[in-house]
């Protein structure tokens, strides 16, 4: 794992930064906020039993969600203490401590990757290209990315979309929101459905 990593860096600077991370989103669950958009996005993409890989799956409120709707889910993250922590408030899916940058699974047809929470922002620069590649090999044949991230973060919209074609994927829609609504260059924000093209 490299230390330029975005995230590594925050954990490196604040060692209870993770915790923190994890607390309020329990905060949040407990106190009813709505936590499933992106989840309820994703589901509605795919049928009943699809095999879904959450990339930087963090505490698995996404993952845990699409599991609970009957999707196989593998959530992979490099933080130990997010993984440890969708083992415990998440059980069913598969949770591994991994680097996407670094990604090899078993299993390589999932029908949906789908990588919320500015997961690629926080990846290193020199990673993003290599994590966009591993992506495509995982995924099926038909399967879809789905990417979402804010602007202003270190990685421009431009950019991504331009690794994500270097890594033979295409972009099927452009959204600025999880609740579909239409990408214009001056959103702050992006989530990407691209397949393999």
């Amino acid at each position: 794992m490299t230390q330029e990593n975005l995230w590594l860096r925050q954990i490196e600077g604040n060692p209870g930064h993770s915790q923190w991370y994890i607390d309020r989103f329990r905060t949040l669950a407990a106190q009813g906020a709505d936590l499933d958009g992106e989840a309820r996005m994703i589901d509605a993409m795919v049928p009943r039993g699809s095999r879904i890989l959450d990339a930087g799956c963090g505490p698995g409120r996404l993952g845990g969600h699409l599991a609970r709707q009957g999707h196989h889910v593998v959530g992979v993250d490099l933080d130990p203490a997010l993984v440890a922590a969708a083992q415990e408030d998440h059980p069913g899916p598969q949770w591994l401590v991994g680097d996407l940058s670094e990604l090899d699974l078993p299993e390589r047809a999932f029908d949906v990757i789908v990588s919320a929470g500015n997961v690629m922002a926080f990846c290193a620069p020199s990673t993003r290209p290599e994590i966009l590649r591993r992506f495509r090999a995982h995924l099926s044949d038909e399967g879809r990315l789905v990417v979402g991230f804010g602007a202003g973060r270190g990685y421009a919209f431009d950019d991504f979309l331009e690794d994500a074609r270097h890594a033979g994927l295409t972009p099927d829609v452009l959204l600025s929101t999880w609740d579909l609504r239409p990408f214009v260059p001056e959103d702050d924000f992006l989530v990407a459905i691209l397949s393999i093209g």
